[in-house]
């Protein structure tokens, strides 16, 4: 990594402008005190170990890397890549961080654990962390997403943990989000809010982008041995940012890689709330404790989002993209519902991997570049998690 990107963030938590805690003093003391744990956690060998243990033997890492030679045959122009997060234990990357910060919260002595979730893999992720740790586990999700993601949902209360639906405003993950942080603040000494993505107040950007950073370390090396090479890009969807500041961080130095990250354009970026492109179309704000791009409405609030992908519909983004986006490192690009859903079901019937909606941007925006490109290119896509939990919604929107 390049000194332009190392040491992210600084003492106060800050990517450049972005990041930060904006969170009142009593919780200020409470992040610091989280910082403090993390740091000490992560300096000790047992923890490694026990972390690396449960990577290896509970997770199944490393994810392989998968050509898509059918694919790439049928678009012509570059090789498209996938590195396979949606073979993880619970079927995506969340497992990464999520053991991590249960095994944290277990360390801290922290009698309860709260999320919000969305498209329901960070919640699955969470309380299965939860369950194998031993600690009690409860999450928050918006009506609109339970309905819409109901075999994550069967999946979360089979685990154990406590499910709180939220049908306040729009009913998706922001709202699970406000619904989730209230509870941690009537009693922030004795609950742990495990964050799901790479947002919100710092150390949280921070640990969640560590904890999934094996996701790019593993694909380097793989993508090396393999080819001799990296990739010429390296793509993932955004929403918050954690999948794809996994691929990215282990890429930042290496100047020829391009990185590119996949927003949800959802019906049209021309169409203020039918979308959730926060860094094509949003501008510096704040938002859940964090100084970051955000999309706002005319009274200066986080605004209505949309996305067919409920890990995407999120106003705000992750504090470290922001900066990415600023100076340039990392290019972020917008893909539709529509081209969404094309390229969920191409990979389906292409090369028989159905995959999460979130991560089927990623490979439409792969799908759309490929062509662009010579024969002897490579895109490696993160493949962020599985489809299970979309097929059935799937199904009904395209009739089949």
């Amino acid at each position: 990594m390049t000194s332009s990107f190392a040491p992210m963030p600084d003492a106060e938590g800050f990517f450049g402008p972005y990041g930060g805690q904006i969170v009142p003093p009593v919780l200020k003391q409470v992040m610091d005190d989280i910082g403090r744990a993390y740091a000490e956690i992560t300096r000790r060998e047992d923890f490694q170990q026990e972390l690396a243990g449960l990577l290896a033997d509970y997770v199944g890492r490393p994810s392989p890397i998968f050509h898509a030679r059918r694919l790439s045959e049928r678009l012509g122009g570059a090789q498209i890549h996938l590195k396979r997060e949606d073979l993880n234990h619970t079927g995506a990357h969340k497992i990464n961080h999520c053991l991590g910060e249960a095994l944290l919260a277990k360390f801290m002595g922290k009698k309860k654990v709260i999320a919000e979730t969305g498209a329901g893999q960070h919640g699955v992720a969470l309380a299965t962390a939860c369950a194998l740790v031993g600690i009690p586990c409860e999450i928050h999700m918006g009506q609109v997403d339970i309905e819409k993601e109901h075999p994550n949902v069967t999946k979360m209360r089979i685990l154990g943990c406590r499910l709180v639906a939220v049908t306040r405003g729009a009913a998706t993950l922001k709202e699970a989000v406000d619904s989730a942080f209230e509870e941690y603040l009537s009693n922030p000494q004795d609950y742990f809010y495990a964050i799901g993505s790479v947002v919100g107040p710092h150390p949280f950007p921070m640990m969640v982008r560590d904890f999934q950073s094996v996701i790019g370390r593993e694909a380097r090396q793989q993508f090396m041995e393999r080819h001799g090479r990296l990739p010429d890009y390296a793509c993932a969807c955004v929403g918050g940012g954690s999948n794809a500041m996994g691929l990215f961080t282990a890429f930042l130095g290496d100047a020829e890689v391009r990185l590119v990250g996949v927003e949800p354009a959802g019906e049209g970026t021309d169409r203020p709330g039918r979308h959730a492109a926060t860094l094509s179309m949003g501008k510096p704000g704040q938002i859940h404790g964090m100084k970051c791009y955000v999309l706002e409405n005319a009274q200066g609030e986080p605004d209505v989002v949309h996305s067919i992908a409920s890990g995407l519909d999120y106003p705000g983004v992750g504090p470290q993209h922001s900066y990415l986006k600023d100076v340039g490192r990392v290019r972020y690009d917008t893909v539709t519902d529509q081209e969404c859903l094309d390229a969920f079901m191409t990979l389906s019937r292409v090369e028989g991997i159905i995959p999460a909606l979130e991560s089927a941007h990623a490979v439409a925006w792969a799908m759309r570049t490929a062509p662009t490109l010579p024969r002897d290119g490579h895109i490696l896509v993160n493949l962020s998690g599985r489809g299970d939990k979309d097929a059935d919604y799937v199904a009904q929107v395209l009739d089949l």
